[in-house]
């Protein structure tokens, strides 16, 4: 059976992803809002905003965790979209005739997803050091790093897996990401948490976007990274549990 499920999952992975490569448009999109937010609040606000008690060096060094995370988040919009799009044109309906595993046809958006992601971080990122960004992260942090990125996708991909299947509208698959877009606004992505007032800075603390940021921000710049990498690991397995639970249970009652 895992075996079947990896087959049928490869090759219907291979269909999602050959539609990317004809609309290669979709990644930079999704790769355009983070930078252009990554350019202004570096060379507009970064002025004001960073101060020499700030951790990390130069203001790039310091918010590129959070815009790895939108970059994420504007990302997954588009696995909701293009599952609404299979479940209305009956794509869905004529693959589950076929003799293949039924969890394949999700999971081919998931692994799409984390395909579609890692080339708009890979953008990000050269964007990034062309503005300045420097790490001295060893080979290790580093995997470490793109091992963290990509759990966070899978877990948000599972989440946009429920409206992809039952919104009634392309819009409605995709408005979910906005509030995940707006998410490390309220953490320590663009400023410390103690910054802020006290019941937004005890939301700020007690969120995920906040330890998976302070993770990856201390990867790279080789800093221990403490007891905060357990704690964003366990945000995002929790997560990627209950998204997955919850995208099954409405597979089966949106296919039945």
């Amino acid at each position: 059976m895992t075996t079947h499920l990896i087959g049928d999952t490869a090759i219907l992975t291979g269909r999602s992803l050959r539609h990317i490569t004809r609309s290669l448009d979709t990644i930079i999109t999704t790769a355009l809002t983070p930078i252009a937010l990554m350019l202004l609040f570096v060379y507009v606000f970064g002025g004001a905003i960073h101060s020499p008690s700030m951790p990390g060096g130069s203001y790039v060094d310091y918010l590129l965790p959070g815009i790895l995370l939108i970059t994420i988040a504007s990302g997954i919009s588009y696995t909701g979209f293009r599952l609404f799009m299979d479940m209305r044109s009956g794509m869905t309906e004529r693959l589950r005739s076929l003799p293949i595993a039924r969890p394949s046809v999700l999971w081919a958006h998931v692994v799409t997803s984390l395909v579609g992601n890692a080339l708009s971080l890979v953008i990000v990122v050269l964007v990034a050091l062309a503005m300045g960004f420097r790490s001295g992260a060893s080979v290790l942090a580093w995997l470490a790093i793109a091992g963290m990125l990509m759990l966070f996708t899978l877990a948000l991909t599972w989440i946009a897996v429920i409206p992809g299947l039952a919104a009634n509208s392309p819009d409605g698959a995709s408005a979910f990401a906005y509030p995940l877009i707006l998410l490390p606004f309220i953490s320590s992505a663009f400023v410390p948490t103690d910054t802020m007032p006290g019941p937004v800075r005890a939301f700020a603390e007690h969120q995920p976007v906040t330890s998976i940021v302070d993770t990856i921000r201390d990867l790279y710049a080789g800093q221990p990274v403490g007891s905060g990498i357990w704690i964003a690991l366990a945000w995002c397995v929790g997560i990627t549990v209950a998204a997955y639970a919850g995208a099954m249970v409405t597979y089966r009652r949106k296919t039945r």
